[in-house]
C-alpha cells in the first residue's frame, strides 16, 4: 500500500478528515473529531496506529509478528501499529482501517452515529 493510498482510504469513510496536531509530518484521521487511524505518510516503511478490539490486537501481532505490533505512543491494550508497507496483503490492512474506524463510530454518542450514512 502506497501512503496516496492509505491516505485515501482513510479519507474515504463518512465524516472522516485529516489534521495534524502533532506536526506536519504526522497524519491524523478523525470521524466526527475522534481519532482512528495515525501516520507518518513519508516515512519508510510505511506504518499506521488503528484502534482494534483488545482480542483482536493480541491475535493479530501473534499472526503478524514484527508486522502487527503494540500501538506506537497509544494504549497497547486498544491500539496496533501496522506495517503496510506490502508485507501484509493490502486487504488486510483495508480491512483493520475499517475496522478503526467502526471501533471510533460505534463509540460516538448516538445522535452523532445517526449523522453518518453508515449503518
Amino acid at each position: 500500500m502506497t501512503p496516496q493510498e492509505l491516505r485515501a482510504l482513510c479519507l474515504s469513510f463518512d465524516a472522516a478528515e485529516e489534521d495534524f496536531p502533532f506536526g506536519p509530518e504526522t497524519s491524523v484521521f478523525r470521524v466526527l473529531g475522534k481519532l482512528f487511524a495515525l501516520s507518518a505518510l513519508d516515512a519508510r516503511p510505511l506504518k499506521v496506529n488503528l484502534k482494534c478490539d483488545p482480542e483482536d490486537a493480541v491475535r493479530l501481532r501473534g499472526e503478524h509478528p514484527g508486522l502487527i505490533v503494540p500501538g506506537w505512543h497509544m494504549n497497547k491494550r486498544h491500539w496496533n501499529t501496522v506495517v503496510a508497507d506490502g508485507e501484509l496483503p493490502d486487504r488486510l490492512v483495508q480491512e483493520l482501517v475499517e475496522d478503526s474506524y467502526d471501533l471510533v463510530v460505534a463509540g460516538l454518542p448516538r445522535a452523532e452515529r445517526l449523522r453518518l450514512d453508515r449503518p
